[in-house]
Parts: structure tokens; sequence; C-alpha cells
């Protein structure tokens, strides 16, 4: 994989994760999300055992867990926090079953690899889907946030919709897999957006700016990892996390 695409591939991921992120944090999913990336890690190690790219293995985990926590959200209405945490306890616990060792580790923290010509354009692909729909859909999810019964009334399939940010929340943990792991995919998802909930007046400057901010923190992480030879994964929620305490400095208007 060539450098620029490795690039792309890096900035579409860290584009989908601020935007995802922006939503994540006012439907105050900020400690659920960190647990849904822990959904992937039973995936990854079935995959690992079978021979089988540990990033399908992921998703497919991802997607399952996913549509095992709209189900009982539904079926149950318990909150969506108390639910995702039993299933990210399970999952955790089978997935430090399947996978040991150094498979493990990089499960854990994220291993970044050459990446094949598929693999990239399959990555960018999903990025942008995930893009379009948090775009397209940012007004009917502002609404639902605000009252499940106006945006009934106005005509928004609450379920539906509720569905599809969780299965779009799940492919963007699975794109930055490769980057970061089961561990702190999640605090990419969740820093930037925080941060631009600080510091953002609006829905529209929120969300630009959790853009920027994941967007930046990726690409500063991957600039010093490569120089310090160190885990590219951790450099970017430190870097993440600086900004965040930075803005705490600002005082907003």
């Amino acid at each position: 994989m060539t450098s620029i695409s490795a690039l792309a591939l890096s900035v579409s991921m860290a584009a989908a994760a601020g935007l995802v992120g922006c939503f994540a944090v006012m439907r105050r999913m900020t400690l659920a999300s960190d647990a849904i990336s822990h959904v992937a890690l039973p995936g990854i190690g079935v995959a690992i055992a079978f021979r089988i790219h540990p990033l399908l293995g992921g998703l497919a985990a991802l997607l399952v867990g996913t549509l095992l926590v709209w189900a009982l959200e539904e079926r149950t209405r318990m909150p969506t926090e108390t639910v995702i945490g039993v299933v990210f306890s399970t999952a955790l616990a089978i997935g430090a079953l399947l996978a040991s060792g150094e498979d493990l580790i990089d499960a854990l923290l994220g291993a970044p690899r050459a990446l094949g010509p598929w693999e990239v354009a399959l990555g960018i692909g999903a990025a942008l889907a995930v893009a379009a729909f948090v775009l397209s859909q940012r007004h009917r999810l502002v609404v639902a946030l605000v009252s499940t019964d106006l945006a009934r009334t106005s005509g928004v399939d609450v379920r539906r919709l509720s569905l599809m940010f969780l299965v779009a929340f799940a492919v963007t943990v699975a794109l930055g897999l490769r980057y970061l792991g089961v561990l702190l995919m999640g605090s990419l998802i969740i820093i930037p957006a925080a941060t631009a909930k600080h510091l953002a007046r609006g829905l529209h400057a929120m969300l630009a700016m959790a853009v920027s901010l994941a967007v930046g923190a990726t690409v500063v992480g991957e600039l010093v990892a490569e120089r310090l030879h160190r885990p590219t994964g951790p450099l970017i929620i430190v870097v993440s996390a600086a900004a965040f305490f930075a803005s705490l400095l600002v005082r907003r208007p």
C-alpha cells in the first residue's frame, strides 16, 4: 500500500470517527462507545483461529453485537449503556479465551500493516458511507435526541434510525482497529467530539471541528510514531487528549 493510500485511509477513518463521535457524545454514549469497540475482540480471535483476515472477523463481531444491543434495548427497554455493558463484558471474556500472545496485543492496541488495494478501497468506501449517513441524517438524529415522540410525529422511524446509527458506529470502530485496536478506537471517536462540543457553538461547527481534530490527531500521531519508532495508536490518543485538555483552558463565549 502506498503512503498516499495509507494517508487517505487513515484520514477517512478519522473523519468518520469525528462525525459519529459527535452524536455519540450527544447521546451520552461516552463510556458505552468505548465498550462497543471491545465487541470486536471475539471476532478477531475467531478469524485468527481460522486464518481469516482479523479485520473481517472484527467487523462481523461488531455488526452481530450491534444487532444484539439494538434488539435487547428494544425488547427490555433498558438503557443503551446497560445493554452495551453486558454485551461488552461477555465479548471481552470470549475474546480473551480465543486470542492470546502477540495476536491479542495486536488486537488490543492495533498493529499497522500493509494492506492490499481492495482493503484500502473497501475502507475508504465504508468511511465515506458513514460520513454520508451522518451528514444526511444529522437533523433527524438531533430531533430524535431532543424527543423521540417529536421525531415520530415528524415522520422519523426512530427504531430504524437508532439501528442505522449503531451500525455506522460499528463500521467506524472496525475501520480504526488497524490503527488503534479495540482498546483505543473508542477514544478517537469520543475525545475529538468532546473537545468540539466544548468549543463549538452549533452543530455544524461541532461536526467540522470534531473531524478536524480527529484527522489532525491521526496524522500527527502517525508522523510522530514513525519518527520515534513507537506504536501509532497510543500516540494518536495522546495527541487527541492533549487537544482536549488544552481546550479546557479556553472559555466559551
